[in-house]
């Protein structure tokens, strides 16, 4: 990996705090209850039993190893990102960096499509592991999404989950590497970001990684909470979509990712995103009466395009909030 000359610091001179991440057994007939509660109180929280085989994960993070392991200009045949494609470093096209290299995926109706990116080697065990890996974890977001609508008692019961099964959803999956930096031990208590902070404008995220801690989430107070990896397990992530769709009930939480000084880290995130042309606003048939909506109404790409001019920690949302007019009576 090409590595900057002048790494991204935070200043540190506290431990990061660890508390109780929210952990859902998919099993579980409260699941849905659950699900809900932690939407509403983290934006965050861990799956189990989630019923996608571990050989699937395994196999697609040995094949991500070997991609990175690969000489750095054997790596470039697969970009440059832009945004699909294999990136170095720079996040986006705003002047976002972080210890960081990628590969970045468009989803379609045949998944994962080999013509998008050009991967060197036996490119046909990676395509296949990675649409063996998508395709199942696609269905198990829709699954979380489908309980979120039982546990908000909304109709219909995909009113969530449609727009990622749908053939035109604009979803994509990313593959991140972040290679251990051995300077960090001279830095002087000094935080090297791997992946600033930031929320995702999608509906629903879901991160999978190896077993390196880097993963942190923002309480609603402002503190970062490091997430203990489990390589064995899911994390699902509210977006930005998910939050309008709730008026607010849910919020996307923001979250980064720190370098390791030992050991490199591997994740993988599945980007539930709706067709480019769907409209994103709150659901009508969660909305109790007299209830005001937070925001303005606007399609999934006007929203896009929005937040892909904007840098990674910038407020998305608020150029679609909306004014809420003081009644009579108020000041």
């Amino acid at each position: 990996m090409v590595v900057s000359s002048q790494p991204i610091l935070q200043n540190s001179s506290h431990t990061f705090k660890t508390c109780n991440i929210p952990v859902i057994d998919m099993l579980d007939p409260q699941a849905k209850f659950s699900i809900t509660k932690a939407c509403q109180e983290f934006g965050f929280f861990k799956v189990v039993n989630h019923g996608v085989p571990n050989e699937t994960m395994t196999n697609l993070e040995g094949d991500a190893v070997k991609f990175f392991n690969l000489p750095q200009c054997e790596k470039d045949k697969a970009g440059p990102a832009n945004p699909f494609g294999y990136g170095n470093k720079r996040i986006g096209s705003n002047g976002d960096v972080g210890w960081v290299e990628y590969l970045l995926f468009t989803t379609n109706s045949e998944i994962v499509s080999e013509k998008s990116v050009s991967i060197p080697g036996n490119s046909q065990l990676f395509w296949s592991a990675l649409n063996e890996y998508v395709t199942a974890v696609r269905n198990m977001a829709c699954l979380v999404l489908e309980k979120i609508a039982d546990g908000l008692t909304i109709e219909p019961k995909n009113v969530l989950s449609r727009v990622l099964r749908d053939q035109k959803s604009d979803s994509c999956f990313r593959l991140n590497h972040y290679p251990p930096c051995t300077e960090l031990e001279a830095l002087n208590g000094g935080n090297l970001i791997g992946f600033g902070e930031h929320t995702d404008p999608q509906v629903i995220s879901v991160i999978r990684s190896n077993n390196t801690t880097g993963l942190q989430i923002s309480l609603r107070d402002g503190t970062w909470v490091s997430v203990p990896p489990d390589q064995y397990s899911f994390f699902i992530i509210v977006g930005d979509s998910l939050q309008v769709m709730t008026n607010g009930r849910f919020r996307s939480v923001r979250h980064r990712v720190l370098a390791n000084s030992m050991k490199a880290r591997l994740s993988m995130i599945y980007f539930g995103g709706p067709p480019l042309s769907e409209k994103i606003a709150p659901l009508s048939s969660l909305m109790e009466e007299g209830e005001e909506r937070l925001y303005k109404e606007f399609t999934w790409h006007e929203y896009k395009a929005s937040a892909y001019k904007t840098k990674l920690g910038d407020d998305r949302l608020g150029l679609f909030e909306k004014k809420i007019k003081i009644r009579h009576g108020q000041k």
